[in-house]
């Protein structure tokens, strides 16, 4: 009885992933299909104000940075916004502005945030300096090619168009870790976003970018709406998208550096994503289980082997290593061009059931640590920061969410 019961649970999850499966190839498909060039002519690209927060050294900050100066658009600027002077990576910065003297940059010292979520509070700040109606917001661990601006600022020249996020290939910075870290980044991130596009539309926005025209952020009461919440990006692109206005997915795909080297790091990076998730749309984060195949892979090979059926056993097995190497290609090498979905595609079952662990360990407890800080998240989406400053008043709602949990 207990065998035929998890016999059926294998089947069924292997049936419901490769259902999954379709949708991302019918979706690549599709994406492939509208991958035109979203540009317009030099005389209509308005005056862009790039916001970009940094924090720190990182692994590949200069380059990453310096890729946003060599764009090919008409006219812009680029605001870096830091919490204090003496942060190294204002450094970069001086180095790069002495560099391309005809790039205006602005530098905006936030200060220590009042908020829970300290990007966001730099960004509030950010935005009141920069002189653009038309925002560009890009994390420090991003490189991009020279047609960025470009390919992301012209769909917002459409009136019902309110914001335009970018699909991301993970860029590894040395290290098995790093390298699992980023294809999971390519292949799992990608598939999930261009299947809720195809089914749904974009509801929502993906953190390193996200452009925005002035209007509709001013619609939804700015920056300052979204500083007690993790997943701000998300958040974001649901408010912009209920205020009326389209949220589109642009063709551009840009770099995403993985800054995570060691096990650790990485494990509670990844855990930290699938949290936020969890807290952000909770109905959907427990349908994403249904998406993964080498669990239940992995289970019907136990059961095919307890019930002395080794070809079973290994039928099973081989249907969902085969499932996740054709996601590796059709959405890590099809649709963001990743060359290590492509090449290292026989590894990608290792991280499927790598996702499902962080999946399953998003379950456990209600904090994350964000910049070497810690944070209690809550239903919803919002976050308290329970170390480092914290308000009297946090610090009793921590203790209330703490008898719920």
């Amino acid at each position: 009885m207990l065998i035929g019961s998890l016999l059926f649970l294998a089947l069924a999850g292997l049936v419901s992933c490769t259902v999954f499966l379709v949708l991302v190839l019918v979706s690549a498909i599709r994406f492939y299909r509208r991958s035109g060039k979203q540009d317009s002519p030099v005389s209509l690209l308005p005056f862009v104000s790039v916001l970009k927060p940094v924090c720190g050294l990182e692994t590949n900050l200069q380059a990453n940075l310096e890729s946003f100066f060599h764009q090919d658009y008409p006219d812009f600027e680029i605001v870096f916004g830091a919490r204090e002077a003496s942060d190294p990576a204002l450094a970069i910065v001086s180095l790069l502005q002495q560099r391309h003297p005809n790039v205006a940059v602005k530098i905006v010292l936030s200060g220590e945030p009042d908020q829970p979520n300290a990007k966001v509070c730099s960004l509030e700040k950010m935005t009141a300096v920069a002189r653009a109606d038309y925002l560009v917001i890009s994390d420090s661990d991003v490189h991009v090619t020279t047609t960025y601006l470009r390919e992301v600022v012209a769909p917002l020249l459409e009136e019902k168009v309110g914001l335009v996020s970018c699909l991301y290939r993970g860029v590894p910075t040395g290290g098995i870790w790093s390298r699992l870290e980023a294809l999971g980044m390519s292949v799992e991130m990608t598939a999930g976003v261009i299947v809720a596009n195809m089914l749904e539309g974009m509801k929502f926005a993906l953190g390193p970018t996200m452009a925005v025209r002035r209007d509709a952020l001013n619609v939804i009461g700015g920056f300052g709406q979204l500083a007690e919440y993790c997943a701000d990006d998300y958040v974001l692109g649901q408010r912009v998208y209920e205020a009326g206005y389209e949220v589109v997915l642009s063709h551009h795909v840009i770099d995403h550096v993985v800054l995570s080297r060691s096990c650790k790091d990485s494990l509670l990076h990844q855990i930290r994503w699938m949290k936020s998730t969890r807290f952000s749309r909770p109905k959907g984060h427990i349908g994403t289980g249904l998406t993964f195949a080498m669990p239940f892979g992995l289970l019907g090979l136990g059961v095919g082997l307890a019930a002395g059926r080794p070809g079973v056993a290994l039928a099973l097995l081989g249907w969902s290593v085969l499932n996740r190497v054709i996601l590796s290609l059709a959405a890590g090498w099809a649709v963001v061009r990743d060359p290590l979905a492509a090449r290292n595609a026989w590894s990608y079952p290792i991280r499927d059931f790598m996702g499902f662990c962080f999946w399953c360990a998003s379950f456990l407890g209600t904090t994350i640590v964000w910049r070497k800080e810690r944070y209690r998240l809550l239903y919803g989406g919002k976050m308290i920061r329970i170390s480092g400053p914290a308000t009297a008043e946090a610090e009793s709602r921590t203790v209330a969410v703490d008898n719920l949990a």
